[in-house]
């Protein structure tokens, strides 16, 4: 089920929460709706599933006019970070509860909920309570919840966000499996961009109440639209352009500001044409590669991400004397002063 979100605008007061924003969610995609705290993602969120009312603009849901629908006629599966499960009901009853309150048929039901235990992996737990459960299996038991009415569309709020890095990982891994099984329309926010870019088919980059960009995850790391997503989507360096680091490098204008990878940077311990000094000021081990804090001559410092196996020619020491050049650098026309 396709969602097309057309001039939608949230208040609180004299606060935009979200701000003339429209996009398009494919039919049967994962989309992740990516941000810092306060960025509007969550609002995003909770307006597709009919919790909040928008202000102005349309929502859209198969084709169907859905603005002021109210939740159940929505038909929306809706997964919060803090499972929400009822702690006096089993496993099994959580799963069943909105069939149930559907009055579907008990064989149905019982079919449904088996189906379900193990699709998510928790076959034989179904009577077990979630104070039995770890947080990844109470997470997953929301999630099969959510799945038991056949919901159009599959709504995930920061759903891993409550759990430990390893638990998250394992799971963020399992969902992608599962959505490739269930193929329903889903819309997870997060804002951690590791999780963006490993399950989701398109990314929806939000600042400030507005969308900066909507692109495949290698669209939004490889070509960001804006200063913004190029600093948001993992690491960077930031420089003045006037840098000696980007001496051979010619600019029509040079701009205030640009923008480099950590490992779109060639390190080297020979001096060679069109390369800028430094000294390396820290080595941080991270297994298979190594960053590499490193200062200019103008005392700026950047960092550097070598493969363990470039280190390890290098072999490289605090203090060492180090020539660098970048391989790809960025800048946005928009960065200039006016």
């Amino acid at each position: 089920m396709n969602i097309v979100i057309e001039n939608i605008s949230k208040h609180y007061g004299s606060f935009a929460a979200i701000d003339r924003v429209s996009l398009e969610i494919r039919s049967g995609s994962l989309v992740a709706l990516l941000g810092p705290s306060g960025s509007g993602k969550s609002t995003l969120l909770r307006l597709i599933a009919g919790l909040e009312t928008p202000d102005t603009g349309k929502i859209a849901i198969a084709d169907e006019d859905a603005t002021h629908k109210n939740v159940q006629e929505r038909n929306i599966g809706f997964v919060f970070q803090h499972y929400a499960l009822f702690k006096h009901l089993t496993v099994r009853q959580n799963i069943a509860f909105g069939l149930e309150i559907r009055k579907a048929l008990k064989s149905r039901t019982k079919a449904k909920v088996e189906q379900l235990l193990e699709l998510v992996q928790l076959k034989g737990m179904g009577d077990r309570y979630p104070s039995q459960l770890s947080g990844g299996q109470r997470q997953r038991v929301a999630l099969a919840r959510a799945l038991a009415v056949e919901p159009r569309v599959l709504l995930l709020d920061e759903p891993f966000g409550a759990l430990d890095a390893k638990v998250r990982k394992e799971l963020r891994t399992w969902l992608r499996h599962l959505h490739d099984e269930v193929h329903v329309t889903t819309v997870f926010v997060t804002h951690d961009q590791e999780e963006a870019m490993e399950i989701s088919d398109e990314i929806v980059v939000m600042n400030q109440g507005k969308v900066e960009q909507i692109g495949t995850p290698s669209q939004i790391y490889d070509r960001p639209a804006t200063p913004f997503v190029m600093s948001f989507i993992g690491p960077v360096n930031i420089l003045p352009g006037s840098s000696r680091l980007f001496c051979d490098n010619k600019f029509e204008r040079v701009p205030p500001k640009i923008f480099l990878r950590p490992h779109d940077i060639v390190v080297t311990t020979q001096i060679k044409e069109a390369t800028a000094s430094a000294r390396v000021s820290r080595l941080i081990h991270l297994g298979w590669q190594i960053r590499a804090e490193l200062a200019l001559d103008d005392g700026q410092v950047i960092n550097a991400i070598l493969p363990r196996e470039r280190f390890d020619q290098l072999n490289l020491k605090p203090q060492q004397q180090v020539y660098l050049k970048p391989k790809d650098i960025k800048s946005f026309p928009h960065s200039y002063s006016v």
